[in-house]
């Protein structure tokens, strides 16, 4: 991430050690790795959110397409051949009623 090699690492150890000495060190290692460690959960759950919402995005823009390559004329035709053949059912049955 930050492209950090051991030696780096080894000189803010030392520096870190000439600073603070040996009795405060420990306690500050823990307080940057806490520190580290909310922001690593903080950005994990920014890019989680952002992905949630692309997602989120992404379904509701397949559904409009789908529902925009639906014809409606054909699906209206073939309800209407529905509803005839349903009432010509209809009527005959009431013809031999009769």
């Amino acid at each position: 991430m930050f492209d950090i090699g051991f030696s780096e690492f080894v000189l803010i150890g030392v520096v870190a050690l000439i600073v603070l000495g040996p009795e405060r060190l420990p306690g500050a290692a823990r307080t940057v790795g806490a520190l580290l460690r909310r922001a690593r959960n903080s950005w994990a759950n920014v890019r989680n959110e952002v992905e949630r919402e692309l997602a989120a995005e992404e379904l509701k823009r397949s559904m409009r397409d789908t529902v925009a390559s639906v014809d409606p004329s054909e699906e209206l035709r073939s309800t209407a051949e529905e509803l005839r053949n349903t009432t010509s059912e209809v009527d005959r049955k009431l013809d031999e009623r009769s």
